[in-house]
This record gives structure tokens, sequence and C-alpha cells, in this order.
């Protein structure tokens, strides 16, 4: 089934429960094809995200980096993979996501070889923005090619599971690969290791995806494309000020206003504009609404976690930094496992009830973290809470993938996973800096004084959980009746 075929069925299904009956229950050999190759990229980039963290050092030596401006290696990407993602998820439908998602592997790929064959920062951070850019323009379009694919029902919700587990171990596969490759051979790999994969997708690609295509086309919205760009950008820089000079620093608190007042001159443009870039009415619904802010608080507990748990490895228990490293692969087998899981869940409960059964899973066991001690032997509570509350955040961001991507029609499926992947790089850019500041505050000297402060910031993620789950308890209508 084409994406062609996918959208005609779409437009026709009167409801959510009339598309999901008339959706296939068996994968096709294309359809499987098609599953692989969206999945492979989007593991890809989820390895991409992670795996330079533990080689900045060897870059930064290597290259002549100074200790100040190191930061911008990540920093680049940050921006660009967030700031931009929105306007690329929009062009998507307007211009063809297929065409956009090959575009964006030529210049993923382009920016990996360069950022390997870097000589000196300037050349390796254009690479890390033309990464940074690509990431943008592919992971919406390749979601919204998954979408589009695979109508709604259990297909969708099994190709977004897998999608979901894939891109979690994604993480972790790529803090491991980063260390491993950079021992072993060079911190030029961790670039290098991108060439086959985008290669070998954009062979195959082009013959098994159809293009997307609108009857009219509509004009692109420049005014709201460049204030909501701009905005985003400001605040994803002054997230990451945050993290870096402390919530108070001039540079955080302009920038953060700065892109407040950008978005709030974006909302207005779109109000008086014929063809918005994001239609108020997509954005007025509950589903995307409600079910953007679940994935915001699903991602910005589950990464910022691995903040104090970091420091609670290193520093109060002494492990070295790969043990701790290593430690957090039962989170990411917790988060595999709930990805798998979930498609099942949802299919027996719906999303809005899977929502909440992730959010209580992942809301009690991040809570029983507050009771780590100072000996090793607590190192048990520590793994098990990380596996089983992994597995309730995946099934909330599965759940969330589902609900903010469900009873739109195809032509604004970009936009919708623009708007989801916006949500998951905000939500992955602000979590660390908000615990990072919790655990400033609240922690002295000493690893006794450390471990309060730790206990201190894990009941603000278990409680910030906690209002996620009543959000989605109380505001999102259930999966019958959206239907209706």
């Amino acid at each position: 089934m084409s994406v062609t075929d996918t959208q005609a069925a779409g437009a026709a299904a009167p409801g959510a429960d009339a598309a999901a009956a008339a959706a296939p229950s068996v994968l096709t050999p294309r359809l499987r094809l098609i599953l692989v190759l969206l999945l492979a990229t989007q593991f890809m980039l989820a390895v991409d995200f992670a795996i330079l963290n533990v080689a900045l050092p060897v870059i930064g030596k290597g290259l002549g980096f100074s200790l100040g401006n190191l930061q911008w290696i990540g920093t680049t990407f940050a921006l660009c993979a967030a700031g931009f993602t929105l306007l690329f998820g929009r062009v998507a439908d307007l211009f063809g996501r297929r065409r956009l998602f090959l575009a964006g592997l030529v210049v993923l790929a382009g920016g990996s070889l360069m950022g390997g064959l870097a000589q000196n920062p300037q050349m390796l951070i254009i690479a890390r923005v033309l990464q940074g850019l690509a990431t943008a323009a592919v992971t919406p379009a390749a979601l919204s090619l998954m979408t589009t694919s695979f109508p709604e029902g259990p297909l969708r919700q099994k190709a977004l599971g897998l999608n979901g587990a894939l891109m979690s171990s994604g993480f972790t596969t790529g803090a491991i690969l980063g260390g491993v490759l950079t021992d072993l051979l060079s911190w030029r790999w961790a670039f290098f290791i991108n060439l086959p994969v985008a290669a070998a997708v954009l062979l195959i690609a082009p013959t098994v995806i159809k293009e997307s295509r609108l009857q009219e086309r509509p004009k692109l919205d420049l005014p709201g494309a460049v204030t909501v760009t701009l905005g985003l950008l400001a605040i994803i820089f002054g997230l990451t000020q945050a993290g870096e000079k402390g919530w108070t620093a001039a540079a955080t608190l302009l920038s953060l206003a700065a892109g407040v007042l950008l978005l709030v001159l974006f909302w207005a443009v779109e109000r008086k504009v014929s063809a918005p870039l994001v239609p108020l009415s997509v954005l007025g619904k509950r589903s995307v609404a409600w079910g953007n802010v679940a994935g915001l608080v699903a991602f910005l507990t589950e990464c910022s976690l691995v903040f104090p748990l970091t420091l609670y490895l290193q520093d109060v228990l002494g492990f070295s930094p790969l043990a701790a490293g290593l430690s957090f692969g039962v989170l990411g087998l917790g988060t595999v496992t709930g990805g798998v899981t979930a498609p099942k869940f949802i299919a027996k409960l719906g999303s809005k009830r899977t929502l909440i059964v992730g959010g209580l899973l992942q809301a009690v066991f991040t809570a029983a973290l507050m009771g780590l001690g100072d000996d090793r032997v607590w190192l048990w509570l520590m793994l098990g809470a990380s596996f089983f509350g992994g597995v309730g955040n995946m099934l909330v961001i599965v759940g969330f993938m589902v609900t903010a991507t469900s009873g739109l029609a195809d032509h604004e499926q970009g936009l919708a996973t623009g708007l989801a992947t916006m949500t998951q790089q905000v939500g992955i850019t602000m979590g660390t800096p908000i615990m990072s500041a919790v655990v400033t505050a609240a922690a002295g000297t000493g690893a006794a004084a450390i471990l309060g402060g730790l206990r201190v910031a894990i009941g603000v993620n278990a409680a910030i959980v906690v209002l996620g789950l009543l959000t989605s308890a109380i505001f999102l209508r259930s999966d019958r009746a959206r239907a209706h």
C-alpha cells in the first residue's frame, strides 16, 4: 500500500473507528520494507544524538576546543534540531514528505562526512549545524511517512511502538557506541558510522516509498515560519544557557523572554493569515494539545532523571563513569520493553488509559528512587525502579505519539509529527537544566548532603510525572469519544 493509497483511504473514512476497521491487519512485504527503512533511520538519528557525549573531551583535545567552547558541539546541534523541526514538518506536508526525507538524509551524510574529516573547531561546528538541520527535517518527515503509510489502527500502533523502542535503545546504544569507537578507533568514527546507513536508505527508499502530493499547494506562511523558528531557537538557547550559567543569568532570562515574545507574535500572525503554518484548528484539538503536553512531560522527566542518577552512582556510590553508563542499560531495556508492549496496551485499553497506566507506573517507580541509600546494596533498587519506570515512560511516549497524530487528515500529518518532534526535543533539552538547578539548590557538600539534594530532585521529577498524568486524565477524551 502506497502513501497515496492510504491518503485516499483516510479521506474516505468517516471516523477513527472506520479508519481502524479499514486498516490492514497484516504487514505486506512492501509495508514491512518501508517500516524497516523508517525505523533504521530513526534509530540512526537517536544514536547520532547521544554518540558524541562520551567523546567530547577527546574531540576537544584533538581539535583545540577550549573548555568553555566545548559545549557548542552539543548546543549547535540541539538549537537546529529543535528550532527548525516545526517548520520542516510543515514543509514536508506542502512540498513532499519523501522529498524532504531524502534531502535531509543527503544533508546528514554530508554533515557526518564533514564532521569526521574536521580539522578545526569551525569545521566541526558547521558539521553539527548540518546534522541538526538534517535531524529537524528527517525526523518529522519519517514519522509522517510512517503515520500515512500505516493508517490508524493496530499497524500504526505497532509501528509507533517499535519506533519508540528503537529510539530509546538508540540513545543508550549511542552512549555505549561512542565510548567503544573512541577507545578502539577514533572519535571520527562517531560521525562516519552514519554514512553506510544513510547510503543504504537513500538507495532503497525511492523504490518503495511513494511521494505525497497536495492537489492544491498553498503558499508557505513566511511570517509564521520566521517567528516560530526564531522563537524556538531563543527558547532552546535559553534552556541551554540555564544549564550552563543558571536560571537567573542575563543570557538565560533575555533568551527565554525573547522566545516567549516571538511565540506570542507567531500566535497573532497565525490568527490572521489565510494559509497558516500551524492552523489554530489543529492546535485546538484536545488530542494534539494535551497529547503533546503528555509527551513533553515524558521526555522531560525520564531523560533528566539520568542526571541525578549519574551523580548518585559516581559521587555517592563511587562507581566509575563506564560502570555508571552501563548501569543505564537496564533503563534502556525497560524502555524497549515498554515500546514493544505499548501497542497491546493501546489495543486493549485505548491510548488515554495507556497514558494513565504508563504515567502511574513511571510516577510510582520514580518516587521509589527517593529511598536510595549511601551503600552499594541499594543498587538493586535503582536498577529495578529504573527498569519499571522506563517501561511506564515508554507506554506514555507511544501513547502520546498515537494520540497526537490521531484524528487528523493525511495532509496534516507532517504538522502533527513536527509538533511531536519539537515536543521531544524541547523536553530533552529543558529537563537536565531543571534537575541541575534543583540539585544545586538542595545539595550541600559531602556524600550525605549530595544524596539529600538528589532525593529532592527525584521527588520533583516524580511530581512532574504526576502533573502530566493528571492533565491526561482530566483533559483528554477517551478514544471512543474522539472517534465521534
